[in-house]
């Protein structure tokens, strides 16, 4: 017993001499609110790319706000982050899985664009790593004061503090890139080139993807939502363009594709025709609506959802997305002289 007491004593001495560094659990106890579940991190068979799949609804307590997708790409000269998901404690999640693989440095983060389901965790990785952050140019307008749209910083960050407390709190901020690109632009790292390209405006005015080869592997961004309603209803989004953005898609020709939402795969073609044929179905009834003088209420009331019905954030996002491009088709019709005379 005296033996105890006396290495007792010691240590006790060492510690309050600070000889002892803090116990491993204070050391590795998270900055931001801890998340109730964990990211499952899934690797693309052959390559050293990870990614992390969102739940398929929108954003809320019950799912923590991890809604989109993020992944990265280890190198033997350091890391690749594509995305950094929506809340500080998803992104510091996502910086730990891959301290869990590699010790080597965040050398870059890509931003896919400035909506806030994929961009409150940079906060993580400006604040503990010394990664250079990338975004498309047009990603200034979401944190411009005088943008007054739903979608812009200030008013979506007050809403997530409401919707995502406490994950998203009053020390949350938006963390604007350190180095925009135009309509593309190319790094270079261990042995792979990112092709950084740019495919708005689309689902917003910033849409931009990550090709990685020699994998053929294409992060896509919100471009691509596989499985799950895109959410368009902005006025930023522009599903005309966004048309062309999955064209771009498809010529890119990857073996291998993660979209912003909804599920990763190898079967790409599918992948690219789900967002395509929803934008062409939105549009071909929404216009065919605004040619024979239709009311909104009346179009949307009459036109078959029933492929779409039961999918992920349809209740949310769909009457929305419908009443989005229904403006839009009049203000086109009525621009080009093409709708029909009112009775």
């Amino acid at each position: 017993m005296r033996d105890i007491r006396s290495r007792m004593g010691a240590l006790m001495l060492l510690a309050a001499l600070g000889w002892f560094s803090a116990p491993l659990e204070a050391a590795e106890a998270p900055p931001y609110p801890p998340l109730r579940e964990d990211l499952k991190v899934e690797q693309v068979p052959g390559s050293p790319i990870y990614y992390v799949i969102g739940h398929p609804g929108v954003p809320g307590e019950a799912n923590e706000g991890h809604t989109s997708n993020a992944g990265f790409v280890i190198t033997p000269e350091g890391v690749v982050v594509f995305d950094s998901l929506g809340t500080p404690s998803l992104g510091w999640a996502l910086l730990q899985h891959i301290r869990q693989l590699t010790q080597a440095p965040i050398r870059y983060v890509v931003v896919s664009h400035y909506h806030a389901d994929h961009i409150y965790g940079l906060q993580a990785f400006k604040d503990h790593t010394q990664a250079e952050i990338l975004a498309q140019e047009k990603a200034a307008d979401y944190t411009n004061p005088n943008n007054t749209e739903d979608e812009a910083a200030a008013p979506r960050l007050a809403q997530r503090r409401e919707a995502l407390a406490p994950w998203v709190n009053e020390t949350t901020r938006i963390v604007e890139p350190d180095t925009v690109f135009g309509q593309k632009r190319t790094l270079s790292l261990g042995g792979k080139r990112f092709e950084l390209i740019y495919g708005g405006p689309a689902h917003s005015q910033s849409d931009s993807m990550m090709l990685v080869e020699p994998d053929g592997v294409l992060f896509a961004g919100d471009i691509v939502q596989n499985g799950r309603i895109p959410f368009m209803s902005s006025a930023d989004a522009n599903t005309g363009h966004w048309l062309e953005g999955l064209e771009t898609v498809a010529k890119l020709n990857p073996r291998f594709i993660i979209p912003g939402h909804g599920q990763p795969s190898n079967a790409v073609a599918p992948a690219i025709a789900f967002t395509r044929d929803y934008i062409t179905y939105l549009r071909r009834t929404m216009g065919d609506a605004v040619q024979r003088w239709t009311d909104f209420e009346t179009a949307y009331r009459n036109t078959d959802w029933s492929a779409y019905r039961n999918l992920p954030a349809f209740e949310a996002t769909n009457k929305g997305n419908a009443y989005r491009v229904f403006l839009d088709m009049e203000k086109a019709a009525f621009a080009a002289g093409g709708a029909q005379s009112a009775p």
